[in-house]
């Protein structure tokens, strides 16, 4: 069986994200290879996609490591979101589906009324479900490629305050999907924008960890997901 190297990328990246592998900590293929259970190959592929991505660097003599960002690097993603995602939302009003509007729909109605419960950890997860949808029905695979990997590097760098009043929040997301069903692309964008910026005033550099214990790569331990794998 051979496994897809970017299977391998996608089980790297999301142990990176989570803190499994932490800034600065090495990254051996053997490790890698026994940890998701494939050969070197597709670490080894994987780990230069990774490295295009700005998740990994190779440092003389010591090979591949996780990346440290430096404060300003994950400042200029948080601005290149907020010039990205004003794109999408006006590009969705553009070419979104019927199929698109009804899991914005949905996601809203969800948002708002967690938001009245005051269930915050829902509403982390329908809020990325949410952005997630909305870059999809852009209908470019640029822009939403674009907008995943900032995701995935500002959810990595990034720790997110609960907006004092979600209700409103939410309320922003309604009114971005309202936007995007009449087709009003500047009124989607501009409406993006302060959604955004809004957002953006909530994150926080995450702490600089210490020095990964060995044993904690090892006890969480997990194979790829192989589902869809050929054999």
């Amino acid at each position: 069986m051979r496994i897809p190297a970017h299977s391998v990328c996608t089980a790297i990246r999301d142990d990176i994200v989570s803190g499994v592998f932490e800034r600065g900590s090495r990254l051996t293929e053997e490790l890698l290879a026994r940890r998701y259970g494939v050969s070197r190959v597709p670490v080894r592929e994987a780990l230069r996609t990774l490295e295009s991505e700005g998740f990994v660097v190779t440092r003389r003599h010591a090979g591949a490591c996780v990346a440290e960002p430096t404060e300003l690097e994950a400042a200029d993603l948080l601005e290149v979101r907020t010039l990205l995602e004003p794109l999408g939302a006006a590009r969705a009003a553009q070419r979104r589906t019927e199929a698109h509007l009804k899991v914005l729909r949905g996601l809203v109605r969800l948002g708002q009324d967690r938001a009245r419960r005051g269930e915050g950890e829902d509403l982390r997860s329908l809020g990325g479900w949410f952005h997630e949808t909305l870059a999809q029905a852009s209908g470019s695979p640029g822009l939403i490629a674009l907008l995943t990997q900032l995701r995935h590097k500002i959810d990595w760098m990034y720790a997110v305050e609960q907006p004092a009043r979600p209700v409103d929040s939410w309320a922003e997301h309604g009114a971005i999907v309202d936007a995007v069903a009449r087709g009003d692309a500047e009124r989607a964008r501009t409406l993006a924008a302060h959604h955004a910026e809004r957002a953006a005033a909530a994150h926080r550099l995450r702490r600089r960890p210490g020095t990964p214990r060995a044993d904690r790569v090892r006890t969480s331990q997990h194979s790829v997901n192989t589902a869809g794998v050929r054999h």
